[in-house]
């Protein structure tokens, strides 16, 4: 017996990944430019929204893996967009820190961010823009609401 599976039109995985595809596109076109990929881009906003922070949770904000952030902190520290530190205390724990030039670039790249935003708001609608990203949180198995 075998299970009948769901049309590949309504199934979850491949719609998140299709939704993904369309979210990404705009903001590649705007990253493409500024010489930083989709990651570098998360790990400056997370740190410019949120100061220097360790590792871990900057893994875990950014939605990077650990190793990943590890190996992408190396290149950003080479372009001089973050700081890394080790604690005083606790030699292995690290911090990662925006610098002014990794602000200069969420800072010159804010407002054409803030229209893919509104852009995605007013094909949505407001109402449902909320519910989508409150739906969606309810997926995140990390989710800090």
């Amino acid at each position: 017996m075998s299970t009948k599976l769901p049309s590949t039109s309504r199934s979850l995985p491949i719609a998140l990944i299709r939704a993904r595809e369309g979210v990404m596109a705009p903001i590649r076109d705007m990253l493409s430019d500024t010489g930083i990929t989709e990651q570098q881009w998360r790990v400056l906003r997370v740190l410019s929204e949120y100061g220097a922070l360790d590792t871990t949770t900057l893994a875990d904000r950014a939605s990077l893996l650990f190793p990943s952030l590890t190996r992408i902190a190396t290149k950003m520290r080479a372009k001089g967009l973050i700081t890394q530190t080790r604690d005083d205390v606790d030699r292995r724990r690290q911090f990662i820190a925006i610098t002014p030039e990794g602000q200069k670039i969420i800072d010159d790249y804010a407002a054409q961010s803030a229209q893919i935003v509104k852009d995605f708001r007013a094909a949505l609608g407001p109402e449902n823009y909320e519910t989508l990203l409150d739906l969606l949180a309810k997926l995140d198995p990390g989710s800090r609401d």
